[in-house]
């Protein structure tokens, strides 16, 4: 067992990777077709059971989209019974009052329900469904009459950056608790679609300042606004997942077990929960131990005074923007390929006031896998 090594306090359960959206900022990995079978109903039961065991005490259930597993229920009630808190992460698509009624029947403790935008128009040709927002409010209503508290989730991009009021504001009137309003973070498909995304300072700047005034305003009397700023403009990464395999531990649909949701794009041999316990996964596995301590580190990581506190930044990020996962997060500004997120900017910049696009806009499907495979390639 590594010295030093704590306990996974949050257990991702990505039940499926299938979802009747197409968004084109999902942080599912681009090769959708060539994962293995998903786990069954008993498979997932033995996964919570080894986690809780261990000391998991959060259980999310996410996707893709997870009402898309008709086992959904049980596998609440089962964790329910082995006493996580849970949580679902749903777009609200396949939902009703009924099933909205069962879940609450069955033990769960949570439920965000995701939104595109706040007008129908943007939301449906965002997510790639012409029913997706009606959808999306009747739910909303519903959890909230169901007596959860109404949890929404905005991921925040170019395209709906500008009507960050009225984004607020439908939150105020479907009497949201909490809004969490993220700006996109580039993985998977948002990656490759991060010119069409990508937010410029300016935009970013006043969409927080229009977030403060209405906290402000509010005062406590209305929804908790949390604004999620982008990794591209900061100069110094977050603590990514609180350090590589700390107390996150994501399991993926075929069973692949991760320390993020993202890691399954890193070059990387990941163990499966098929194959080995939760157990010997996170305390003994390589996947886990690769990126544990400071041992790994290059230059500047290895000699700054700051690796305590940021673990040397994303894997992920490193990996995709210099193809080597032990470079520093070129999102530091003591990186050598800082210059790659300063571009980025640049490029935003000019897209905002009518540049052109070097790649096109690819929806989240399986159609568009080889195409937005060979721009990862091509990007590094």
């Amino acid at each position: 067992m590594p010295t030093g090594v704590g306990k996974p306090f949050w257990l991702l359960a990505e039940l499926t990777y299938r979802c009747p959206l197409q968004c084109s900022y999902c942080s599912n990995p681009l090769d959708l077709k060539n994962t293995g079978p998903e786990l069954t109903t008993d498979e997932w039961i033995r996964v919570f059971e080894q986690g809780r065991k261990m000391g998991a005490a959060q259980l999310g259930f996410s996707g893709g989209e997870p009402l898309l597993r008709q086992d959904l229920e049980i596998l609440i009630r089962e964790a329910r019974r082995m006493g996580y808190y849970t949580n679902l992460i749903t777009s609200g698509l396949g939902m009703d009052g009924r099933r909205v009624a069962d879940f609450h029947a069955a033990g769960l403790d949570h439920i965000q329900v995701s939104f595109q935008a706040s007008s129908e128009e943007l939301n449906n040709r965002l997510a790639g469904s012409h029913k997706a927002f009606a959808q999306k409010l009747a739910m909303a209503k519903e959890v909230k009459a169901q007596g959860y508290p109404m949890v929404l989730n905005f991921v925040i991009h170019r395209d709906n950056i500008g009507e960050i009021d009225k984004i607020i504001e439908l939150s105020i009137e479907l009497q949201a608790d909490f809004v969490e309003l993220a700006i996109a973070q580039y993985y998977g498909w948002a990656f490759i679609n991060r010119e069409h995304l990508l937010p410029t300072r300016e935009q970013l700047q006043k969409a927080e300042a229009i977030t403060n005034e209405y906290r402000a305003r509010l005062n406590g009397n209305g929804p908790k606004l949390i604004f999620v700023t982008p990794d591209y403009y900061e100069e110094r990464p977050k603590a990514c997942m609180n350090g590589w395999g700390n107390i996150f531990l994501t399991v993926a649909p075929d069973g692949t077990a991760l320390p993020c949701h993202s890691a399954r794009e890193l070059p990387i041999d990941f163990p499966n929960v098929r194959d080995h316990s939760l157990e010997d996964i996170w305390y003994r596995s390589t996947g886990f131990n690769h990126f544990r301590g400071y041992e790994w580190m290059k230059e500047p990581c290895r000699s700054c005074d700051e690796k305590q506190k940021d673990f040397g930044g994303c894997r992920c990020q490193a990996f995709k923007l210099t193809g080597d996962a032990n470079n520093a997060d070129p999102v530091c500004g003591k990186s050598e390929h800082h210059h790659k997120i300063v571009q980025a900017r640049t490029e935003a910049d000019q897209l905002a006031v009518g540049g052109d696009a070097a790649t096109p806009l690819l929806a989240r499907n399986v159609h568009n896998q080889e195409a937005a495979l060979a721009i990862i390639a091509r990007s590094r």
